[in-house]
């Protein structure tokens, strides 16, 4: 009972599935929690130490089964990974109130259904939570009305946490992702936005899933024990540059 839980959200795959993997080479035990059962099933394969468990962080009820399956399986839980998000871009005058609702409630609705969910634990253990956003939220672009909006929310939401849950030893911080290159980037992102995303990048590349796992890690460390209520861009400098590519605006 004394090797510390990570509870990763959308961990099937992606920024997620990283997570877990450096979690568990760090000594950590791992919740992974996902809504697709058949990815998760093949993303948790041969993970000791992990345990899958098949939820949808939008929906209320859901959540709760889940917080109760992870603390019946593992007794604790020392660090909530609010990593689930949909993306559904599109121009601004063409984005429906379904898209709308359906990106919210997983990227804004789903964070803190988990986080309210699991303050219990997480003051016994004096734990930390750790959202993602993505740096959309920090700075406006094209196409991301709906998913924009909702990072947005999401990081004044971890600062809200920490200044209220801080008193309890609880931590809150905030990753915001810049262009990582994961299989579903590559497969969207044409040679043209690719380049164009090189040069707005001081550091001229993509990031990697791995290094944003880094920072996520770091944060529900011990060595990040006095850091609360920051909001971290994982970008390549990406944000001190400004976003609001030209070959994306060509499409609108």
């Amino acid at each position: 009972m004394t090797q510390k839980l990570a509870l990763v959200t959308g961990a099937a795959r992606g920024i997620g599935l990283a997570t877990t993997k450096l979690f568990l080479q760090q000594g950590w035990q791992v919740a992974m929690v996902d809504r697709d059962a058949d990815e998760l099933k093949l993303a948790a394969e041969g993970l000791d130490s992990a345990q899958p468990f098949f939820y949808d962080i939008s929906v209320p009820e859901q959540v709760s089964e889940m917080v109760e399956a992870v603390l019946h399986h593992f007794g604790r839980i020392d660090a909530v990974v609010n990593n689930a998000g949909v993306a559904d871009f599109g121009p601004i005058e063409e984005a429906d109130f379904a898209t709308w609702r359906r990106v919210m409630e997983t990227n804004l609705d789903g964070v803190f259904l988990v986080s309210q969910a699991t303050v219990q634990p997480l003051k016994t253990s004096k734990g930390a939570i750790v959202n993602i956003a993505s740096i959309s939220g920090l700075r406006a672009s094209t196409l991301r009305v709906a998913y924009g909006t909702s990072k947005a929310g999401v990081i004044h939401l971890t600062k809200q946490q920490a200044a209220e849950l801080g008193e309890y030893g609880v931590r809150a911080n905030c990753v915001c992702p810049g262009p990582v290159r994961t299989k579903l980037a590559m497969a969207v992102h044409t040679p043209d936005i690719i380049a164009a995303y090189h040069d707005a990048i001081p550091l001229n590349r993509y990031g990697s899933e791995q290094e944003i796992a880094e920072v996520i890690c770091f944060l529900c460390s011990d060595k990040a024990s006095y850091v609360t209520g920051q909001v971290i861009a994982s970008d390549g400098g990406f944000d001190s540059t400004g976003v609001g590519l030209p070959a994306l605006r060509q499409d609108c």
